[in-house]
């Protein structure tokens, strides 16, 4: 259910969200919010709630207080297709490709669930074959994609919907140096085009890059929020992210 009761300002927001699983607090009082044509870094070290986080924002698991928000609208309780509807879109950390389709055809079913007809599906697959550099693996089995091309194909994929938001759970993970430069030009593509996007990615000179503002996450809780710059000569993310020893580089 989508509830249309919540007049703001354009964005995806998070408000006071809190989980916990069997005693043990995931995420305490979290909040965050991205705007249109804004990339939003989310970081942390391994346990530190991200994966909870994004999977309370695009509706596979429900806070235990707080809430969410799309363009105004209550999304708090909503599924995940209800969502993808109203134009939020997700990656996955592994994949979630339909194995018996090919790439393109990946793409053509996206883009018609989520309304669009099956001649403009057609055309929104094409173009994103360009845009990621997919066009020769088209015809191609998904279940046949190395790693790093399947992370590139989930996130044309989660494009496919023509969404106004997008998570990007992990998509460099296994793109070697080209492939990311390629993949942080599409961000800023995405960025140009309006897009909202929430950035998740342990390849922090990726994230310094092309975010706009990072939000650290540690043991569930929001360490700091600022632009690259102030980020990187944290004295706070060297000794809580990285360890005391440790040094962001760019």
């Amino acid at each position: 259910m989508i509830d249309a009761q919540s007049p703001r300002s354009r964005s995806l927001s998070v408000t006071g969200v809190t989980r916990s699983f069997v005693g043990v607090h995931a995420l305490t009082d979290v909040s965050l919010a991205v705007s249109p044509g804004e990339v939003l870094g989310l970081i942390g070290p391994n346990g530190a709630g991200k994966s909870t986080l994004v999977n309370i924002i695009s509706g596979y698991d429900l806070p235990d207080a707080g809430s969410v928000h799309l363009d105004g609208h209550d999304i708090t309780r909503a599924k995940p297709h209800m969502r993808a509807r109203h134009g939020l879109a997700r990656t996955f950390q592994h994949g979630h490709l339909f194995s018996g389709l090919t790439v393109r055809e990946n793409l053509v079913v996206t883009a018609i669930g989520t309304g669009q007809h099956r001649k403009a599906a057609g055309v929104t697959a094409d173009t994103l074959l360009d845009s990621f550099g997919l066009r020769a693996l088209a015809t191609h089995a998904a279940s046949s994609l190395p790693h790093g091309v399947e992370r590139r194909v989930g996130v044309a994929r989660a494009l496919a919907g023509s969404p106004s938001y997008v998570l990007l759970d992990e998509p460099a993970a296994g793109l070697n140096e080209g492939e990311i430069g390629d993949f942080a030009d599409n961000i800023r593509a995405l960025r140009e085009a309006g897009l909202g996007v929430i950035l998740i990615d342990h390849n922090v000179r990726l994230i310094l890059d092309v975010c706009d503002r990072i939000h650290v996450l540690v043991e569930g809780k929001t360490l700091l929020e600022g632009t690259p710059d102030e980020v990187r000569g944290s004295e706070e993310l060297v000794e809580a992210y990285l360890g005391r020893s440790g040094r962001v580089h760019r």
